[in-house]
């Protein structure tokens, strides 16, 4: 199931901020959540524990469902390149993925709901699925009608942009579209999660 609490408190479990806005409350609070958090060490955790936190830490920073990031692991493993980079390549380049990674969306819960409300649209037609991949050279866009929407007006501005637009994106926020240039490698990736864990996890 996909987890609907507080998001924060997922980057409290994880050790690392997940999004943007969780940066500046875990830095106030940079321990686990719950009676016990100050108490708890992470330090403590055994083999196993790190190799699923590391699986978890993945799913949550791209919103995917346990069943939904083993089907790609199923498809990583069947590429002919590292398995947990094939991995990490494969949830970056879903849509609502990319839909952040350009600027578009303030945070991956917001990119899949655009996604999901038919704001978004691939080479012109519009696309409602999260998970749809972007091939090299197809082009991202907001569709026409919600383009004076305020949270694209925000975008169109550069206030969800990263300081470092991603190499392997060609990003116009001005006309709320991008195209992925190509394939993007695990070093472009900005992904705080070790992912030879998860493969360790998944292979054990």
């Amino acid at each position: 199931m996909r987890y609907t609490g507080p998001k924060v408190r997922l980057s409290r479990r994880a050790g690392v901020p997940l999004t943007r806005k969780a940066v500046k409350y875990f830095e106030a609070r940079p321990y686990p959540p719950g009676e016990h958090g100050r108490k708890t060490s992470r330090r403590n955790t055994g083999d196993y524990g790190m190799r699923l936190l590391e699986k978890q830490k993945l799913r949550w920073y791209y919103d995917v469902p346990e069943r939904q990031l083993r089907r790609y692991w199923d498809l990583a493993v069947r590429r002919p390149g590292r398995s947990g980079e094939e991995l990490v390549a494969l949830l970056e380049t879903r849509l609502a993925s990319l839909v952040l990674r350009a600027g578009l969306a303030p945070s991956i819960y917001a990119a899949r709901q655009y996604v999901n409300h038919g704001h978004i649209t691939v080479d012109g037609r519009r696309v409602d699925i999260p998970s749809y991949q972007v091939k090299p050279g197809q082009s991202v866009a907001v569709r026409e009608r919600s383009v004076r929407m305020q949270p694209f007006a925000a975008a169109a501005e550069g206030a969800y942009a990263d300081e470092r637009i991603a190499p392997y994106l060609d990003v116009d926020h001005r006309a709320l579209r991008f195209t992925l240039l190509r394939r993007p490698v695990r070093e472009e990736i900005a992904v705080p999660v070790d992912e030879q864990l998860v493969v360790e996890h998944y292979s054990r």
